[in-house]
């Protein structure tokens, strides 16, 4: 394969053209690109082109555009994450990414470009969300890299919105007594007295059986979990080896678990049914399992009742996590607790609360080392260096 580059005199640009092979009726087949900018530009870009060409990676048609791609890349990665991911990274491209970049062409794609989309966007909307565009339309690009589309990612030559970390909601001993009171009448009590009692996920709750419940050991092992997609609820593996783990629990927990299986083993006898090793733990009387969505606005209705505005759900579980940072508990089997990556990224994410206990391990501290000898220090303020003499 060849190529060459000509000056176009009507744009300023140069046009790169590549002979990559011979048509059916005899006559050369060729691959034409116009680079906006210098000629060593159009250099670079054709010997990227015939690189990739030379390892195998066909080139992309001259016209491929950004929305075309972005829709290819979707389908390529459908094989390698979740389809709950799935669904997040398709909104975001058809709603927002497809609207404001998906009519240029792929290689006219330039980091202003993009730069001017995110400053547009961020005067409507939180740098959180900008960002979380950024990371997908970077990772879309770094694909269009691999297969030899791009020479390079536009994307990391972009300043991606920084952002703002937002002060995590937790619970006072006092305040989660006062929220556990007020849902001892709903149905939902058990799971929200089971969650602020483990740190477990609201869909690792909700697909929790009665086979994962160990109440001789106090441990409960999480091996799936429940999500809700398109108003279906589905049970699936959980996301991370992390995430499948075994969490302790404590004896209070434990007992409130027996008590609370002795009325499930009554309401499926009354049913004409046992209670299963298989049956959820959390569930409707029939047994069905319980709608994410329908706990999590009427768990947002009970603190509302308890006077505690804005705790989420998801706040008991970052509650659990305080509490037990509070009462001297290592960051190690906190992390192994809660199903994080690492205990570098538990640290980061409490780090406010580690902060805070500083005072206490200085008292600890205070309390092992000796006190100071200022004797010490009046000899040394008299010692002459002149009349030293080394051994």
């Amino acid at each position: 394969m060849k190529g060459n580059i000509r000056k176009r005199s009507e744009n300023g640009g140069w046009q790169i053209t590549i002979w990559t092979g011979t048509r059916p009726d005899g006559k050369p087949q060729r691959y034409w690109e116009t680079v906006r900018g210098s000629k060593a530009d159009a250099q670079r870009r054709l010997r990227e082109l015939l690189s990739s060409m030379d390892k195998g990676i066909p080139v992309p048609s001259g016209r491929l555009t950004v929305a075309e791609h972005l829709r290819n890349w979707l389908e390529g990665v459908k094989t390698s994450i979740s389809q709950r991911t799935i669904d997040g990274y398709q909104s975001v491209v058809e709603n927002h990414l497809i609207p404001g970049l998906g009519h240029f062409q792929l290689k006219d794609l330039q980091p202003r470009t993009i730069q001017a989309f995110y400053g547009e966007a961020r005067g409507k909307l939180s740098a959180r969300t900008v960002l979380t565009w950024h990371r997908i339309l970077s990772q879309s690009m770094k694909y269009a890299v691999r297969q030899g589309y791009l020479g390079r990612n536009p994307c990391d030559l972009v300043d991606a919105p920084r952002a703002v970390k937002k002060a995590m909601r937790t619970l006072t001993p006092s305040e989660a007594e006062v929220l556990l009171k007020a849902a001892e009448s709903n149905r939902f009590y058990p799971v929200i007295y089971m969650a602020i009692n483990c740190g477990m996920r609201q869909a690792e709750l909700l697909g929790l059986r009665w086979r994962d419940v160990d109440l001789d050991m106090l441990s409960v092992s999480v091996s799936q979990v429940l999500f809700k997609r398109r108003g279906v609820c589905t049970f699936k593996e959980p996301k991370t080896t992390g995430s499948r783990r075994r969490v302790a629990m404590t004896p209070k927990l434990a007992q409130f678990l027996r008590e609370y299986r002795a009325e499930q083993e009554s309401v499926c006898w009354h049913q004409g049914r046992p209670l299963s090793l298989d049956d959820l733990v959390f569930a409707y009387p029939n047994g069905k399992p319980l709608d994410p969505c329908t706990l999590t606005h009427t768990f947002s209705r009970i603190a509302r009742g308890a006077g505690l505005d804005r705790v989420r759900f998801h706040d008991l579980r970052h509650t659990f996590a305080s509490l037990m940072l509070m009462r001297g508990a290592k960051p190690k089997v906190i992390s192994e607790a809660l199903g994080h990556a690492s205990v570098a990224f538990t640290m980061d994410t409490y780090s406010h609360i580690i902060s805070g206990m500083q005072e206490d391990a200085m008292a600890l501290l205070d309390g092992i080392l000796p006190r100071g000898v200022v004797g010490a220090a009046r000899e040394r303020q008299t010692f002459n260096p002149a009349s030293w003499v080394p051994a």
